[in-house]
């Protein structure tokens, strides 16, 4: 190969996202005019420090397959078979990271996956930079959908794709982002991190799990637990084969000792503060894409509390790398989920708080409550349509403009107050009612007085999208809740379908 490079991600059957500005860029010689041309435009600029950077003006029409050249006049590259769509980009952990062949549809759909105009481009996922980082990441590419190349899809990005590409009618490219087991913090720059005094605590922790280590100590430590992991891991798959409902004391008693899960800190770690961002974000941004969807929180329920600022921080950080303030980022809203056996610790309700809250104070986001996605004992509920086709509805909502407000959401919390010895909950997107599924009534509410002792409400249906919340054990009801549990049954929909956000009306109980 030459001189003349662009990044990794520009391959044949690659997606360009329709009304942006077509970013490229690469390396060469200093000092050499590089040229693009793609769809009847042409660009050109030099090579300063073996870095190059070309922006073509948008293509305004959906269509394809086109060629795209570069050339610094010794050598060219064609880049063949490419589509002007829609881009999107699929981050998070190992929900968003969860492969089609591994979702509960997965096998039928690969069989007509060919037919979804979906493409894929998945970051490669290498969690340090060493001399072989370069060429594995040049192995990657843009696949085409089929059987084979689908496979290890992300199946919430696909499903998502799919359904947009349906209802848009053009070709949808997923750039997937992710990786199990990440905290928010592993996608920030660390340099943003370590600017607040909350956030830094994320540093800091990496910066004491490495005091008086050499990179050598870490070696031996990441190179012990890897060793424990392959002899623990297939006995713990083992235990589950034969007991499916077996608790997770059980499984780890069965595997002869506790999960020591995460990986040690380290140079090397993917769970490092920033690590991530280094590795994974930053070689594709700021690759022209409509927006984010992203899946994640489940990493980061020991600290609760920061999530917002957390969450926040990375849809700012992710927004400033694509030079965009305003571009669409979809959250999805944690489902129900509890480790067999374990206590409420209601973690994970702050978790679905803090991405509510991001949601309605952060400009442009959609957010898709898949509250009733949840498998008890499972933290990686195995059914993954909903939860890229209600994305898609935000999308279709915020993005596009193709529907309207309330297709998009399920009742959500307005507001609330008290009536004699009632106390009244009045949800938007329910103008047209609720529905009850396996209940009469609707359950899961709780009241609480000026104490702030929750108490199991009775609830009353009204009209206007209104429920009433009565309690003899709370005569003057000052604040109410709904499914502020970890895990528990979701019996109340709207009319379209989609499940009630869960809330509590005020943060002070």
């Amino acid at each position: 190969m030459g001189a003349l490079k662009a990044a990794a991600i520009f391959t044949d059957h690659m997606v360009v996202q329709m009304g942006k500005p077509i970013i490229l860029w690469g390396h060469d010689y200093s000092g050499r005019k590089i040229t693009a041309t793609f769809c009847g435009y042409t660009a050109d600029t030099l090579c300063i420090d073996n870095c190059w950077k070309i922006t073509l003006p948008p293509v305004n029409t959906y269509g394809g397959p086109y060629e795209m050249t570069l050339t610094d006049g010794d050598e060219t590259i064609v880049f063949s078979d490419i589509m002007v769509g829609e881009i999107w980009i699929a981050g998070g952990q190992s929900n968003m990271e969860l492969e089609l062949q591994n979702e509960k549809h997965g096998a039928e759909e690969l069989e007509k996956v060919a037919d979804s105009n979906v493409r894929f481009y998945y970051t490669k996922k290498n969690p340090y930079i060493d001399e072989f980082f370069y060429i594995d990441e040049r192995n990657g590419g843009w696949a085409l959908p089929s059987p084979e190349s689908a496979r290890c899809w992300s199946a919430v990005g696909y499903y998502f794709g799919k359904k947009l590409a349906a209802d848009l009618g053009v070709t949808v490219g997923i750039i997937g982002c992710n990786w199990g087991g990440t905290s928010a913090s592993n996608w920030i720059d660390k340099k943003n991190l370590v600017r607040d005094i909350d956030t830094k605590t994320y540093v800091d922790e990496y910066d004491k799990a490495m005091e008086g280590k050499t990179f050598e100590d870490y070696l031996k430590d990441l190179r012990e637990y890897r060793e424990w992991e392959a002899e623990w891991q297939p006995k713990i798959n083992e235990f589950y084969e034969k007991n499916p409902e077996g608790s997770w004391d059980e499984a780890q008693e069965y595997a002869g000792s506790k999960s020591r899960w995460p990986e040690p800190l380290g140079p090397k770690s993917p769970f490092r503060a920033g690590g991530l961002y280094e590795t994974m974000l930053k070689r594709i941004a700021p690759y022209g894409a409509k927006g984010f969807i992203y899946y994640q929180g489940e990493s980061d329920d020991h600290k609760p509390q920061m999530y917002e600022k957390l969450l926040k921080m990375l849809i700012a950080q992710w927004r400033y790398d694509w030079n965009d303030p305003e571009m669409p980022f979809m959250i999805v809203q944690l489902p129900m989920f509890i480790n067999r056996d374990d206590i409420d610790r209601k973690n994970w309700c702050l978790i679905r708080e803090a991405q509510m809250n991001t949601h309605l104070t952060t400009s442009n986001t959609g957010i898709a409550v898949i509250l009733d996605c949840g498998e008890y004992g499972n933290i990686h509920p195995v059914d993954k349509i909903p939860v890229g086709e209600r994305l898609e509805l935000q999308a279709m909502y915020h993005t596009y403009g193709k529907i309207a407000e309330d297709e998009a959401y399920g009742p959500t919390y307005y507001r609330s107050f008290p009536e004699e010895d009632c106390f009244i909950i009045e949800f938007k997107h329910a103008k047209s009612g609720f529905d009850l599924r396996n209940e009469d009534t609707p359950s899961g509410f709780e009241l609480a007085g000026d104490d702030k002792e929750y108490h199991p409400a009775a609830a009353q249906i009204l009209s206007g999208g209104k429920i009433r919340l009565t309690c003899p054990n709370v005569k003057e009801p000052k604040f109410a809740r709904f499914r502020w549990v970890n895990y528990g049954d979701v019996t109340l929909f709207g009319k379209n379908g989609l499940p009630a956000a869960p809330f509590r009306t005020s943060p002070e109980a």
